[in-house]
């Protein structure tokens, strides 16, 4: 019975040993006899017994790994703080075991060579603004050295550049003082439009005036002339009635048969009932004299055809 006990407890441990259950992102390196041999995969895994053994299982997923801040000199001699980090994924399991023996400790002191030669070539100021160009540059560094491990690079992230306390409040009072002399910049800048836009807006009101005056003017001669242009055509109008009464009535008078002596006679008539004001003046031409002369007898003449 023991026997058998014995038995059945050693089958079970072969067959532990046996059987390798691998989860999903996760691989493990096989040695036979102390030699590679193969990958465990994903799922259910048969080893022999006491003569294969895993080594080492590998994560495939992407993993970061935090490099310790570094004190880096740039090239103008400034100390500055950077904290690094870097996200990696093992694509070799096999170069990742046997290429390196740690490859997250090579891959951090590579990271810091490669800082501070690039660091070292840079000023301050560009340090500070050129975290893309870091980063790169310490990725194509890392690229070239973990081909060998199995291990790809997939982002390096400049997390922090500190400079010196002094440095750091230089540049911040410098700071400062850029945007005060901004803001002083922007407010000369404001009043100089301010005024620009007041002296544009009382230029277009003048000029606004100014054609409101002319306008103005142009309407009142316009309404000047058209008042004298009326008043004209009433003068003209009432000078052509006058006339035409007059022609009126010396047609009148030939038909009633009375000759030119008679008419000449009127005229007189009136001419002498016109100079009766005592501010009218009448200037008759040298030729009236002769008929002046007649007016007695056109007189006679008249009183005779009034008396038949």
């Amino acid at each position: 019975m023991i026997f058998v006990i014995v038995v059945v407890i050693l089958i079970i441990f072969i067959v532990v040993l046996s059987v390798k259950i691998i989860p999903q992102q996760r691989v493990g390196v096989v040695e036979r006899l102390g030699k590679f041999n193969r990958l465990l995969t994903p799922g259910v895994n048969i080893l022999v017994p006491f003569i294969d053994n895993v080594r080492v299982y590998h994560d495939l997923r992407i993993q970061q790994a935090n490099v310790p801040p570094q004190t880096v000199i740039t090239k103008d001699n400034v100390q500055v703080h950077i904290d690094t980090i870097i996200f990696y994924q093992i694509v070799a399991p096999d170069l990742a075991t046997y290429g390196i023996s740690d490859y997250v400790y090579g891959v951090r002191n590579i990271t810091t060579a490669t800082m501070r030669q690039i660091i070292g070539n840079m000023e301050l100021d560009e340090t500070l603004s050129g975290r893309e160009r870091i980063s790169s540059n310490i990725r194509l560094a890392l690229d070239e050295a973990t081909e060998k491990w199995g291990v790809r690079i997939e982002r390096v992230e400049v997390l922090d550049i500190k400079p010196p306390t002094d440095i750091q409040e230089a540049m911040d009072k410098q700071m400062k003082a850029e945007r005060s002399k901004r803001a002083i910049v922007l407010e000369a800048e404001a009043a100089k439009q301010d005024l620009i836009l007041r002296s544009e807006g009382d230029k277009q009101s003048k000029i606004l005036k100014a054609e409101g005056e002319k306008e103005a003017r142009i309407r009142q001669a316009e309404g000047f002339r058209q008042a004298q242009e009326l008043e004209a055509l009433g003068q003209a109008k009432a000078i052509q009635a006058v006339a035409e009464a007059e022609k009126a009535r010396i047609g009148l008078l030939r038909e009633a048969g009375l000759d030119e002596k008679v008419l000449a006679y009127k005229s007189f008539e009136a001419l002498s009932e016109i100079a009766k004001g005592p501010a009218n003046k009448i200037f008759l031409p040298v030729s009236a004299a002769d008929t002046l002369g007649s007016i007695g007898a056109i007189a006679e003449a008249f009183k005779t055809k009034k008396a038949e």
